[in-house]
């Protein structure tokens, strides 16, 4: 390419030389090389030409050694012509090559008029755009002021938003505890109903019931009858030994020797004298089977008093069977279960339970504070505890207070619970019973001060205050989610897999609303305190942890070949796997005292028993 660029530069210099010379050439290219013609040939145009085409190929030599050696090869007489011709007239040919534009051959006055005429135009284009950027300008400003407007209308909106909230969750809080009305009403309205029907379906048993009534009412009238006697009896003996003894004291008073050895206790108060009374057998709205209860030994009760007492407990669809097959109390307390459901039809393994744990106490003559509850209260109590899908089915089986204490797995099972977390829902609400004597107020439903709340306090709320408490702390929107969930405070502290994920999950608090969760876990961190925090922080990191779910289900226990020769036996027996089983020598301990009831308490998770048998029935899987 060098060679080239060097001839066509050779082959240039050869026909300016020419030219300049006044010879005619002509140049014609072919195959990159230029043919020279007749130096006379050559115009104006082809002289320009070839003073084109040598600067280009000057451009095209990019080191100076190549340019020195074309230089050198240059005659002097051809480069003495060419600084010649350049020099001569330089004043006037500069200005007429200068005043012409390279570019499009025009004058630079041309030029210079053209761009005046441009700025004038520019100018016109600036101001016209400086009207423009002013009407955007207001347009802007108008915008920012109705911006402004929809902000102050945006607020007033928010503000009306939070009242409505606010008058919101009033209204549900009164739907609640309408609802709660209502199925209170419902069962009673149900309980009417079976006895009602029980009465109406037929004609026969209506005038036998109608019959034992009678027999019953006269036989009550007849105890009254004979207590009411002996009061009498007993009053006019304690009026007259009364007077005796009044006189006495009148006349030692007057004679100065009256000693303190002869007012018996109670007797005087404030210095009159008071009429001692014999206590009454029965309190005011206890049934006259208590009385009998007091007076005669079960065994020796009669058919009558066995079906009073039946009927009195819930279990009267049995009364005219076990008038038939009962001769005396005695006849059930020496039956099996196999009797108690081929001889008076209880087919129920929950009404058979009932009145065995009943008979029990008869046989042990001991009393539980558990027996006072009624199947009634215990409905009360799942509402209390969240649990009212439930309540139809432990109203049809008839659950009290004392079953409740009683209360197995597979018991559970029967009354179609079978969700772990509704499980262990249970057994904390028992343990709690447990530790409060089964008091039946021992739940705290209303709310009190947030601000001033310990965990002692919070194992004892119920659904309903925990769902206050959620109010309390701006999460009301989801605090109706609860319902039916089986949350409470014993759950709450007791359960060590319980935590502020789990309860989360139980609100259906998205887990996308991070800040939302993070605002729930710190309230519940400070609701269940320090020591429980502590608990549930060392049983997540211990091993073999597993997260509580909320759709896990409770498996029935598998029964080995190995068992099934024990199988009757543990029927006739009935499962001692019990929801909460409490030591009698931790209740003892409980009841005096001796330790906190709720600090530390292990092993309330039916999966973390340590009776393998116990994990294999109730596990974390589906």
């Amino acid at each position: 390419m060098a060679s080239d660029a060097s001839h066509m530069l050779e082959a240039a210099l050869e026909q300016m030389d020419d030219i300049i010379a006044g010879s005619k050439a002509a140049a014609e290219y072919t195959n990159g090389l230029f043919e020279l013609g007749s130096p006379g040939s050559a115009g104006p145009l082809q002289v320009l030409q070839l003073v084109e085409d040598l600067r280009l190929a000057l451009e095209l030599q990019p080191r100076e050694e190549e340019r020195n050696t074309l230089r050198a090869q240059v005659p002097s007489s051809t480069a003495h012509m060419l600084m010649d011709w350049l020099d001569m007239d330089r004043g006037s040919d500069r200005g007429s090559v200068n005043l012409r534009s390279p570019v499009n051959n025009e004058s630079y006055q041309e030029r210079l008029v053209r761009l005046e005429g441009d700025k004038e135009f520019l100018v016109l284009q600036v101001s016209v755009l400086t009207d423009q950027v002013e009407a955007q300008g207001e347009k802007i400003r108008d915008l920012e002021s109705s911006l402004e407007e929809h902000h102050h209308k945006l607020n007033s909106t928010e503000e009306m938003l939070q009242q409505e909230l606010l008058s919101r969750n009033s209204l549900e809080t009164q739907k609640l505890d309408l609802m709660d009305e209502v199925s209170y009403l419902k069962l009673k309205l149900v309980g009417m109903d079976e006895k009602q029907n029980h009465n109406d379906s037929s004609k026969d048993q209506q005038n036998k019931g109608l019959l034992q009534e009678l027999r019953l009412l006269k036989s009550k009238v007849d105890v009254l009858e004979g207590e009411k006697l002996q009061y009498e009896r007993k009053l006019k003996a304690t009026k007259v030994k009364n007077k005796i003894k009044l006189k006495k004291m009148i006349r030692r008073t007057q004679s100065g020797t009256l000693q303190r050895e002869d007012l018996e206790p109670g007797e005087f108060k404030r210095g009159g004298l008071r009429a001692t009374a014999s206590p009454r057998l029965a309190r005011t709205g206890e049934t006259l089977t208590s009385v009998w209860d007091l007076k005669t030994p079960f065994s020796k009760w009669t058919p009558e008093q066995v079906c009073c007492w039946l009927e009195e407990s819930g279990l009267d669809q049995y009364v005219i069977l076990a008038q038939h097959w009962a001769n005396s109390g005695q006849t059930l307390l020496s039956a099996s279960p196999q009797d108690l459901e081929k001889e008076m039809g209880i087919k129920n393994p929950l009404h058979r339970k009932k009145l065995q744990l009943a008979l029990k106490s008869f046989s042990t003559k001991t009393t539980e504070k558990s027996s006072e509850l009624d199947h009634i209260w215990v409905t009360r109590w799942l509402d209390d505890i969240g649990l009212p899908q439930y309540k139809g089915q432990f109203h049809e089986g008839r659950v009290d207070g004392r079953m409740i204490q009683y209360l197995t797995v597979n018991d559970l099972l029967f009354l179609k619970v079978t969700s772990q977390l509704h499980h262990l829902s249970v057994k904390c609400a028992i343990h709690v019973l447990h530790v409060n004597k089964f008091n039946p107020n021992c739940l705290k439903r209303r709310p009190g001060d947030e601000n001033k709340t310990s965990p002692s306090e919070v194992v004892q709320w119920s659904n309903h205050r925990v769902m206050e408490w959620l109010r309390s702390v701006d999460l009301a929107e989801y605090a109706p989610n609860l319902r039916g969930s089986g949350v409470h405070g014993g759950l709450i502290i007791l359960e060590p897999r319980f935590n502020s994920d789990t309860l989360a999950m139980l609100l259906n608090i998205p887990p996308q609303k991070t800040l939302l969760r993070r605002h729930l876990a710190t309230n519940f961190n400070m609701l269940v305190g320090s020591q429980a925090q502590q608990e549930k922080r060392e049983f997540m990191e211990s091993l073999g942890y597993a997260p509580l779910s909320t759709t896990a289900k409770v498996r029935p226990k598998k029964l080995g070949f190995s068992n099934f020769g024990h199988l009757r036996k543990k029927r006739c027996d009935e499962s001692t796997d019990y929801i909460c089983p409490l030591e009698a020598a931790q209740v003892q301990a409980v009841l005096n005292g001796a330790h906190r009831p709720y600090s530390g308490f292990r092993g309330l998770s039916p999966i973390l028993d340590r009776d393998p048998d116990r994990r294999q029935q109730v596990g974390p899987n589906s």
